[in-house]
């Protein structure tokens, strides 16, 4: 069941990288829409400010693929050196950590989000964009990040449970290139 679940879970993310990418490539068009009028001497305004929410919301959003894709950074010197229980203790550790600090933090945007609605605040900027209308797909970036976070954390916690230490380090363990030594 739990790699069910993980597999679900993954199939999900893929969608959203997809459209992740379909938003970066969005973004680099309108990029270069801007270099190739500022050469014919005007400019679409509003590219840096544009690029810089699109890069927010895709980061928060991305997170949770890197998450599946074991992208995300570890040291693992210790956790190279022992048996495989060892290691999925120090994977559900990481797991755990990573997973509380995720929630914290989608937790803690919503404040922000909605101040930005109560108050129809907007940025500081010749745009004067709407705050929350870049807030609430980062904010939800954030919790599906925190989402995605809790559900591998409680099918790697049944796997290892279970003794299935090879699956529950393909869904947590910390991925190791080619050549190099554990």
């Amino acid at each position: 069941m739990a790699l069910k679940v993980l597999a679900l879970m993954k199939r999900l993310n893929r969608f959203v990288a997809m459209l992740i990418g379909i938003v970066l490539l969005a973004c680099v068009v309108f990029i270069l829409a801007e270099i190739v009028v500022r050469q014919l001497g005007s400019s679409l305004g509003g590219t840096d400010e544009i690029s810089g929410y699109v890069m927010a919301i895709v980061t928060s959003w991305g997170m949770g693929f890197a998450l599946l894709e074991l992208s995300h950074v570890r040291i693992d010197i210790i956790r190279a050196q022992v048996n495989k229980v060892g290691k999925a203790m120090f994977d559900l550790l990481a797991m755990s950590v990573l997973t509380t600090t995720v929630t914290v933090v989608a937790f803690r945007c919503w404040p922000v989000v909605e101040r930005s609605l109560i108050n129809g605040s907007r940025a500081n900027t010749p745009l004067e964009t709407p705050l929350a209308l870049v807030q609430i797909p980062w904010f939800a970036g954030w919790l599906w990040f925190a989402i995605v976070s809790i559900v591998t954390l409680l099918a790697a916690i049944y796997l290892v449970l279970r003794g299935e230490f090879a699956e529950s380090e393909a869904a947590i363990g910390a991925f190791v290139e080619e050549g190099n030594v554990q």
